[in-house]
C-alpha cells in the first residue's frame, strides 16, 4: 500500500499519480488534501509519514509546490527518510543508497510525464543492502547524528 498526500498546489499532480497507480494495479491510500482549497502541507506530509512509519503503508508519495516543505514535515516522523526528487537518477539513488521510504516531488518543479517516471523509478528500485549503505541508514536513525 502506498500512502499519498499533497497540498492544494499539488492536488492536480496527485490525481495524475493516483490514476497511474491504478493503471499499474497498485493499492494506495489518499491522506488528502482533497481539493484545490488552500491548506497546510505539514498536515498531509505528517499523515503519510505516520502511516509509513507504523507499517500501514509500505511507502509514501508526497507532493507540494516544491516538494521541500512537505518533505521536511514528513522527516520529522521517526523512521522516515523522505527524499525530494526531480529526476529519475535521484529517485533511483535514494532508494539504492538511503532506503528512502517516501518520495517527495514539487508540482511546480516537475511536469506530470516526468513525475510518473520518477514514481516508477522510486517504486521499482530496491535498497541495495550494501554494508556501507546499511551502516549509513542506521546512522540516520540514531538520535544523535
Amino acid at each position: 500500500m502506498i500512502g499519498l498526500g499533497s497540498d492544494q498546489a499539488a492536488y492536480g499532480l496527485k490525481q495524475e499519480v493516483m490514476k497511474h497507480l491504478e493503471e499499474l494495479g497498485l493499492e494506495y491510500k489518499d491522506f488528502g488534501s482533497y481539493s484545490e482549497e488552500p491548506c497546510d502541507y505539514p498536515v498531509y506530509g505528517k499523515a503519510v509519514a505516520k502511516a509509513v512509519a507504523s507499517g500501514e503503508c509500505d511507502r509514501g508519495i508526497i507532493l507540494c509546490g516544491t516538494g521541500i516543505g512537505i518533505s521536511i514535515a514528513a522527516n520529522k516522523v521517526k523512521g522516515i527518510r523522505a527524499a525530494v526528487c526531480s529526476d529519475c537518477f535521484s529517485a533511483e539513488a535514494t532508494r539504492l543508497h538511503n532506503d528512502a521510504n517516501i518520495l517527495a516531488m514539487g508540482a511546480r518543479v516537475v511536469g506530470p510525464g516526468l513525475a510518473l517516471k520518477i514514481v516508477d523509478t522510486f517504486l521499482n528500485t530496491e535498497f541495495s543492502g550494501a554494508e556501507r549503505h546499511v551502516r549509513r541508514v542506521n546512522m540516520l536513525e540514531e538520535d544523535d547524528v
